[in-house]
């Protein structure tokens, strides 16, 4: 039997898009505000591979649950956000400038001015950490939910639960520690350490989504007898999204 090794591409592109923030703390002199900072980044990439797969499961049916995610989504980022900025003590960021968008847009336009602001905040190197996290996103998406066909198996509604899932089991950690760490003063052993456990925290919840989705598309309804070709067996449709209330 065919054993798996320990990190498939994905993961390794994973593991090593997140060792440059740990070169950024050991080399740069990164704090922990940059650090968290990165992190909530990182949610804006999840969210924009997840419009595209949106779009690749679901085709033009999927243009108004892709709407509606960018703007539940971009709003709940921005808040999320102006949180991590407060509870880190990120570098002080211009006020944001008054409404000038549509309302239903309002949101959207103020989570476009807060990602502005911080890059512009941001370590001059921030921008090469970002684009590892694009990349290492980039290659999960292709080699798997492309390449896999994990697609076939994904609903409209759990790709759009799925970066939530993220926030809530990663963020609260990883924002905890630093939280920690930046009372701390920024002790170098406990950053580190906030690093090696948003790495581990990654991995397992990377191993977790795409073995559910295994499962998902492996089990024994997706081959069934059909009626009049008695001893022949043909594997199952894909599974159809359902509608999006």
């Amino acid at each position: 039997m065919h054993q798996r090794p320990f990190l498939d591409l994905p993961q390794l592109a994973l593991l090593l898009a997140n060792l440059l923030p740990l070169f950024g703390v050991w080399h740069l002199g990164w704090d922990a505000g940059s650090v968290v900072v990165l992190y909530w980044a990182e949610n804006l990439i999840v969210g924009g591979y997840t419009v595209l797969k949106l779009l690749v499961a679901g085709r033009e049916r999927a243009l108004f649950p892709a709407l509606f995610f960018c703007l539940h989504y971009g709003g709940f980022c921005a808040v999320h956000g102006l949180f991590v900025l407060k509870l880190t003590g990120f570098p002080a960021l211009p006020e944001v400038q008054a409404a000038s968008w549509p309302f239903p847009l309002l949101l959207v336009e103020k989570f476009l001015a807060l990602s502005r602001q911080v890059l512009a905040a941001a370590p001059p190197e921030f921008l090469w950490a970002c684009l590892a996290l694009v990349i290492s996103h980039g290659a999960s998406f292709l080699l798997l939910f492309i390449g896999q066909q994990e697609y076939r198996n994904k609903t409209a509604n759990l790709l759009m639960k799925e970066p939530y899932k993220r926030i809530a089991v990663l963020q609260i950690a990883v924002i905890g520690g630093g939280f920690l760490v930046q009372q701390l003063h920024t002790p170098m052993g406990l950053l580190l350490a906030l690093v090696a456990l948003k790495i581990a925290m990654d991995i397992l919840l990377h191993r977790r989504v795409h073995a559910a989705t295994e499962t998902a598309g492996s089990g024994p309804a997706h081959v069934r007898k059909r009626s009049g070709t008695a001893g022949q067996t043909q594997p199952d449709d894909p599974p159809a999204d359902p509608p999006i209330q």
